[in-house]
């Protein structure tokens, strides 16, 4: 070939090269017009998509690996979009994903709260995905783009009303190979590494399409795109020391008691001397099994959250149902009461009741649930639900950290709706407990898969901070659950039972534990790193634009 014909054909390349480059990156508003309204459906739909496939990853299916490829999708709807168009994406990501996660909140009360929940949740992923679509200009682009995710879930967690972190992507791996960054740095490092893998996994399939298409092969991109991939699950492999299930400080025996409720519903309160009495007559049968020597003597008893909805401290029936069940099984048990002072807010209070002494210690739920536990902007909701004033009396939190000592065993107390917060049951760890107790009450939202969603955030909790957690529900599921988040006893649900199981006592920390808030601070940092330059390169283009 001539020199000349030589340098036509690389002329040639160039803009084949160029143009490639230019379809794949370019913004929305340098692509070409589609002609087709259904072509113009595909990434919509995509988008929908990705959210569908990320509530799949959640339990109760053990599908937890279609996170990846649901973020990879979710990487590809993104990628190059104008804001306003990544914030429709992004919302339909969002109620794609959070529709079917929550429909268990409108189990008894119909699809108004449960929609509104969601169309609010889904606004934080809309909003995230603006940043994410954002930083995909730039070169690590994956790494900011999985930081903005966390973000979003930060923000999530913690507004309006003291936020909802339901559904963050760490809750859908209890199952996953990533479990174990849990105890690297929480919730925060486990989600990042899941987003993280799935953005590396997109940008890896497109600069491989646009190698075939052009043969121009950037290896350092290319590189970084590998290892977004690599590295989140190379460090999984890395922590797996951290999951130590080994007894540092000896074992506990402990019961959990599942009494079952008379019915499902909202109304089941309204039984609830049932209620006790369903929990008191398994406790009683469990001294009696223990006394033939069916079960091992438990060193102390957990009752779940609203185990006694008949305050014992002003119902003298109550107390002495729970005393009798208390001394029949010889040992401290921790009853779940709701307590209603004169004046002032209700109370959802965990008592420690000792056989001889009675109840000596209690902890006041801290984390109290809008909505649920109490009403905010009462005069408002009511207007799109009457079911508002089944809460009649609002429920006030409490303000200290609940260890109890049973019988020598120091027992943290996170209380249902609490295990989705991060800083609750850290606390716990960090003021000394060498097992965590996770009582809940699920009767109200029927058979639904509320109560898998919530098994699944204590078995995560279980890793991150490296203890046993023991689950007394109810209605169930309860679970005996050890440090590294395998369940070893269940109960079925809405069948009175008792688990007993020896577990591991343990008192060291996990980096995690020691952390506390710094990972998710530094991963905020990152996204904010990578805003800050999309910013600053505005700024730029914008001053050259005017000096030309």
């Amino acid at each position: 070939m001539s020199p000349s014909g030589a340098r036509a054909t690389a002329r040639r390349r160039l803009r084949r090269v160029s143009a490639t480059i230019t379809a794949v990156d370019a913004p929305d508003s340098a692509r070409p017009a589609s002609g087709s309204p259904l072509r113009r459906l595909i990434r919509p739909g995509a988008a929908a998509l990705a959210g569908v496939l990320l509530f799949l990853s959640f339990p109760p299916r053990p599908l937890w690996w279609l996170a990846v490829p649901a973020f990879a999708l979710l990487g590809w709807c993104l990628h190059g979009r104008r804001p306003r168009h990544a914030f429709g994406l992004g919302y339909l990501a969002g109620l794609g994903f959070l529709l079917p996660l929550l429909s268990w909140t409108g189990e008894e009360v119909g699809p108004v709260p449960w929609i509104a929940l969601a169309a609010v949740e889904a606004l934080f992923i809309a909003f995230a995905a603006v940043g994410i679509a954002l930083v995909t200009r730039l070169p690590l682009w994956p790494v900011f783009g999985a930081a903005g995710w966390i973000l979003g879930e930060a923000a999530r967690a913690r507004v309006p009303f003291g936020g909802f972190p339901w559904g963050k992507i760490a809750f859908g791996q209890a199952d996953g190979l990533f479990l174990p960054l849990a105890a690297v740095g929480g919730t925060p490092v486990l989600g990042f590494a899941v987003v993280l893998t799935g953005f590396g996994l997109y940008e890896t399939v497109r600069r491989v399409l646009a190698y075939r298409s052009t043969g121009e092969l950037p290896r350092g991109p290319l590189a970084a795109a590998l290892l977004a991939v690599l590295v989140p699950v190379t460090a999984a492999f890395a922590a797996l020391p951290l999951v130590d299930g080994s007894a540092e400080d000896g074992t506990a025996t402990v019961a959990a008691i599942q009494g079952n409720v008379p019915r499902l519903g909202l109304d089941f309160n309204a039984q609830r001397r049932a209620v006790l009495d369903n929990h008191a007559r398994r406790t009683e049968q469990l001294a009696a099994d223990v006394k033939a020597g069916k079960e091992p003597q438990p060193d102390f008893v957990l009752w779940p959250e609203n185990s006694s909805d008949l305050d014992p401290y002003r119902n003298a029936d109550a107390r002495l149902v729970i005393d009798d069940a208390v001394k029949a099984i010889g040992v401290p048990v921790v009853v779940g009461a709701v307590l209603s002072p004169d004046t002032g807010k209700l109370r959802n209070t965990l008592i420690e009741w000792d056989p001889e002494r009675g109840p000596v210690d209690t902890y006041d739920k801290r984390h109290v649930q809008p909505f649920g536990e109490y009403i905010p902007m009462r005069s408002v909701v009511r207007l799109f639900s009457s079911d508002v004033d089944r809460v009649s009396r609002d429920f006030g939190p409490g303000d200290e950290v609940g260890v109890f000592d049973l019988a020598g065993t120091k027992v943290g107390l996170v209380t249902c709706y609490e295990a989705a917060f991060d800083d609750m049951a850290r606390d716990t760890v960090t003021e000394g407990a060498q097992l965590i107790s996770v009582p809940s009450n699920n009767a109200t939202f029927g058979r639904s898969e509320m109560t898998y969603q919530q098994l699944a955030m204590s078995r995560v909790r279980a890793v991150e901070h490296s203890r046993s957690v023991v689950v007394p529900v109810t209605s169930g599921v309860s679970a005996v659950i050890m440090p590294d988040g395998k369940v070893v006893r269940k109960t079925a649900m809405f069948t009175p039972d008792a688990l007993v199981a020896e577990v591991p006592l343990r008192s060291s920390l996990t980096p995690a534990t020691r952390l506390g808030v710094w990972p998710e601070i530094a991963l905020l940092l990152v996204a904010a790193g990578g805003l800050g330059q999309v910013a600053a390169g505005a700024v730029r283009a914008r001053r050259e634009r005017a000096a030309g």
